[in-house]
């Protein structure tokens, strides 16, 4: 792979990219969506492929049910691609805009990034997510999806490219990484001649080697522990629901829960409902001492276990949920602050101080009162799609869609103004 080559091609692709017309970018997008209907049986066969070679290697549950497509999946990611289509571009949307006393005339305008980097794990629906939102923004992008995905992802790529062909956009606008050898990946984290921010989207490890690694800035983010705290004001029939949706409905996602905490005071009642549904749907258990003391006898249908020391810092990505009782919102406030990753936490009370106080006090990107927390995905929030959740203050913040793959650029309008 000549990341030199690769680099150059997308700066070049990202200038014609930035003056793509909306209606364009638009075409480009359907064409795409498309494409992804048109090709499916192909899509699906490489994928198939992957997933053998997946099962083969020993990849765990959680990264096959992330690798793997199927028609309905398929068809869903076409309708994300449409729904980004049909968003409002935020290329040349006015910020703010002011007068100054000397005739000047001030605006903050958006525009495109320009040339964004992103690796990611066994995800192929994150090289159309991407892509998409690339197109969408007048950005260009490098791909480096993982190993086991391989197949899919060119399958998906020569999609991608055919689209970008028959709208008049440059098909190196979206470029990808195939090679699995990981030097490519420290190669991508210093080509900032001509890539502008690197989005990784993973776990802890490649997180944190992007960050000592790269000579270019970073959106870190994805990695989920997540969190409900059920309060004593909780209307508990309809907390229930909330929590198996939180933990059942995909929970090899990063928007998944992970531990629950309970209010002491409706603890005896809850937790054992919580054991007994949730077990039916083959959830397991890891408690803390007044958790298993509030269960009385293990349930039989239900694996319930003491929690172990690193228990509450572990983001399960499987059918494995966290019991903890606490005193009241204080601790659960503690708690989440201790063993979180400021990504999706939320209350559920019919307390509106409660829930307010909770709001204000919980430092996450996304903080929810009585809903769960898998709503954190740019579809279900209104973006269309996402490139990533982030984690981190600068920039952006939760679910990335279009308007935070743009930065700004100051537009000042004279009449032939001079300073004095």
């Amino acid at each position: 792979m000549d990341l030199e080559s690769m680099g150059r091609a997308a700066r070049q692709a990202a200038g014609r990219m930035a003056l793509a017309g909306s209606g364009r970018k638009q075409h480009a997008l359907h064409a795409l969506a498309d494409r992804l209907v048109a090709r499916a049986p192909a899509i699906l066969e490489e994928n198939s492929r992957d997933l053998l070679a997946g099962r083969e290697s020993g990849l765990n549950e959680a990264l096959i049910d992330r690798l793997m497509l199927d028609p309905e999946r398929l068809s869903a990611i076409a309708g994300d691609v449409r729904s980004v289509a049909d968003l409002a571009d935020p290329v040349g949307e006015c910020i703010d805009e002011r007068s100054m006393p000397n005739g000047l005339r001030v605006r903050r305008v958006r525009v495109p990034v320009g040339v964004l980097g992103v690796i990611y794990e066994s995800r192929p629906n994150v090289t159309v997510d991407v892509s998409a939102l690339a197109i969408k923004t007048g950005n260009a992008v490098i791909l480096r999806g993982g190993k086991e995905t391989v197949r899919s992802n060119r399958a998906l790529m020569k999609a991608v490219a055919e689209a970008l062909d028959e709208s008049g956009l440059p098909v190196a606008a979206v470029q990808s990484l195939d090679d699995p050898d990981r030097r490519h990946v420290a190669g991508l984290l210093r080509l900032h001649r001509y890539v502008d921010m690197i989005i990784p989207r993973g776990g802890n490890a490649l997180h944190e080697f992007c960050r000592e690694n790269s000579t270019i800035p970073v959106i870190t983010g994805g990695m989920g522990i997540c969190h409900l705290y059920v309060d004593s004001e909780a209307d508990l029939e309809a907390a229930l629901h909330v929590v198996h949706n939180a933990k059942v409905q995909r929970p090899s996602v990063c928007n998944a829960l992970d531990t629950l905490l309970v209010h002491r005071a409706v603890a005896d009642r809850f937790l054992p409902r919580v054991v007994a549904r949730l077990g039916r749907s083959g959830v397991a258990f890891r408690a803390e001492p007044r958790a298993v003391a509030a269960l009385g006898s293990e349930p039989a249908a239900a694996e319930v276990k003491p929690a172990g020391p690193r228990d509450f810092d572990t983001e399960w990505l499987s059918l494995v949920l966290g019991l903890k009782v606490v005193d009241g919102l204080d601790e659960a406030i503690d708690h989440i602050a201790a063993h979180g990753t400021a990504h999706s936490d939320g209350i559920l009370t019919q307390d509106e101080e409660a829930a307010a106080s909770f709001v204000r006090s919980v430092d996450s990107a996304v903080v929810y009162v009585n809903a769960s927390t898998r709503f954190t995905d740019g579809a279900q929030l209104g973006l269309g799609a996402e490139v990533a959740v982030s984690t981190q203050r600068l920039h952006a913040r939760g679910p990335m869609g279009p308007a935070d793959l743009t930065t700004y650029k100051w537009v000042v309008h004279g009449r032939y103004t001079i300073r004095s």
